[in-house]
């Protein structure tokens, strides 16, 4: 496995894995899971060099830290664990957005105890809360930084200059947001924001939740009960012009000899050196396509054919989504 450096120092897997379709029963559903699968699949993971995890309370909820707790037990040390929060809680509800410090805090220590770790390595405000400064959310969480609870602090899906406001009161380590060959917004100035401020880039759905692997092309793939059917791009509207892009994927794919994955995660890689994708994973063969991705070098002509695939139809949330993040 290849390493990267994301901001200040933070070393990780060039490839690392998200852990969110790995639960059983949860709030967001990407097909079957099973915890022993999952776990070994996390196992296999680690000894194939891969350091970088990634988790949130939301995924569950709280379910998710919980199964990767019990898979680290004994394998934590060299291990870059990431979690996040964003909501406060009603039981297992979620009743509103919460950037405050004092309910990082009360995240962070559940975090921690479902973890059964010491110490979160980066700590995420999973969404920006509109009405809580991002000065006042950062600072609380330098503090748990003093006391040793998070060494490192992250951001999800915030705007450029939330990231420059945040880097101004402590140094933030990364950004995680969405970013794939269909999904290039951050590209605008998002991007240059974290480069500023020498804020690392994590992509999440980076195979754009499975579609750009090639295995979708129509909603009779995916379960009944999949969250992926109130995703507007695979909607029979957008599927048809989104299957475009997958197609000029598979051609550069089929010229290496890999995967659709392989080519879609190199892609990102080729973006910059301080890029980290976390492909979202719960069976060991995905795992082991996935590892593959930092050994494929792209050509010129490779990034200009993917490029030149076409504009991604329909917008990546509904419009409650959309409302929650570049805030």
């Amino acid at each position: 496995m290849k390493y990267r450096k994301l901001g200040h120092g933070l070393e990780v897997s060039a490839i690392g894995i998200g852990c969110m379709p790995m639960i059983r029963e949860g709030n967001i559903n990407y097909g079957v899971a099973d915890d022993d699968t999952s776990t070994r699949t996390i196992h296999e993971a680690i000894d194939l060099g891969i350091t970088f995890f990634d988790t949130a309370e939301m995924y569950g909820p709280f379910s998710n830290e919980a199964l990767v707790g019990r898979a680290i037990k004994g394998k934590r040390d060299g291990l870059v664990i990431a979690t996040k929060f964003a909501m406060r809680w009603d039981g297992n509800n979620p009743v509103g957005v919460d950037g405050s410090p004092e309910n990082s805090r009360r995240a962070c220590e559940g975090s921690l105890k479902r973890l059964e770790i010491e110490t979160i390595d980066l700590f995420y405000q999973h969404r920006v809360d509109p009405n809580v400064p991002i000065e006042e959310t950062v600072g609380g969480l330098a503090e748990l930084v003093k006391e040793g609870k998070i060494r490192f602090i992250g951001l999800s899906e915030a705007a450029a200059g939330t990231v420059r406001r945040a880097a101004k009161v402590h140094p933030i380590a990364a950004l995680q947001s969405e970013y794939s060959v269909w999904e290039r917004d951050v590209e605008d100035d998002i991007l240059d924001a974290c480069r500023e401020n020498g804020v690392g880039f994590v992509p999440y759905s980076p195979l754009g939740r499975g579609f750009l692997a090639g295995g979708i092309r129509s909603l009779d793939a995916l379960p009944a009960n999949d969250w992926r059917r109130n995703d507007p791009r695979y909607s029979a509207e957008n599927m048809p012009a989104n299957l475009a892009i997958v197609d000029a994927i598979a051609e550069v794919a089929k010229r290496h000899g890999v995967s659709n994955a392989q080519i879609a995660l190199a892609w990102l890689l080729a973006q910059g050196e301080d890029i980290v994708p976390i492909p979202g994973v719960k069976r060991s063969e995905t795992l082991r396509d996935s590892a593959g991705a930092p050994d494929v070098m792209l050509t010129d002509a490779d990034l200009a054919a993917i490029d030149g695939a076409g504009d991604t139809a329909g917008p990546r949330y509904n419009e409650m989504g959309m409302a929650r993040v570049k805030l």
